[in-house]
């Protein structure tokens, strides 16, 4: 567990942040974005180990945020269960939000990158995965694929139709992100809360980015593996990043 806080102007506090592990079109090699896919079972390993990890470091949390997506739910449920051997807290909050999904990937969603690479080119889709401001190819609103057309997003979270994307960019995710970050989780940090993040691939980029100041250019090099606690220690008023490492 964490030592005890102190009334000091320059306290330091602890930012978790977990991709999911590995999802079961991960190893597929397929284009999965909002689509709602389950672990694999090297996932499912993956994030035990996480909370193992957790556990040894001596962690604990004050609240947890994750996305609406299984892959990030159920890495988040079996780490925890892992941290807390079989004993998480009732009264740990859990807060599910779309604004943590992974990266739309439009008309590429269920594609396999290979066979992509084959049909628009190595170049073109190598931009459209790396590069910071250039989308894939856009959903047409018919397809079922678009959450305007999926209840889980248009009734039960209410989003509009312009918060439905069609396709995003790295930096449309940023932007997704940013609300939740500025809005709920900068608060708790600064209030000295200890906060665990599960998501995914970019929408962690994208928080990483913000509390790195990363460039457009420096972000598109940075790669967060599966299943691995990537530690953050910030100062506590000003979120500035005094240490980063994975467990």
């Amino acid at each position: 567990m964490f030592a005890e806080r102190k009334d000091i102007t320059n306290q330091m506090v602890k930012l978790v942040l977990i991709r999911h592990g590995q999802s079961q079109w991960n190893l597929e090699n397929k284009f999965t974005g909002w689509t709602d896919v389950d672990l694999s079972p090297k996932g499912e390993e993956e994030a035990k180990a996480a909370g193992e990890a957790l556990r040894k470091g001596g962690y604990d949390f004050d609240v947890v945020y994750t996305s609406v997506l299984k892959r990030a739910n159920r890495t988040m449920d079996i780490a925890l269960n892992a941290l807390y051997e079989g004993h998480v807290p009732d009264g740990l909050p859990k807060h599910y939000s779309w604004r943590l999904n992974e990266r739309h990937y439009g008309a590429l969603q269920g594609l396999n990158k290979a066979e992509s690479a084959v049909k628009w080119g190595d170049e073109q889709v190598h931009i459209w995965r790396r590069s910071a401001d250039v989308p894939p190819p856009a959903l047409t609103k018919d397809d079922e694929r678009w959450p305007g057309n999926q209840e889980l997003y248009t009734k039960k979270l209410g989003l509009s139709e312009k918060e439905c994307p069609l396709t995003e960019c790295l930096l449309d995710t940023c932007d997704r992100v940013e609300p939740i970050f500025e809005g709920e989780i900068k608060p708790l940090i600064k209030e000295g809360k200890r906060v665990l993040i599960v998501a995914h691939g970019n929408s962690l980029r994208a928080l990483v980015k913000e509390l790195e100041g990363l460039s457009n250019e420096e972000i598109i090099g940075v790669e967060i593996p599966t299943g691995k606690p990537l530690v953050y220690e910030l100062d506590e008023k000003t979120l500035k990043v005094l240490n980063k490492y994975y467990l």
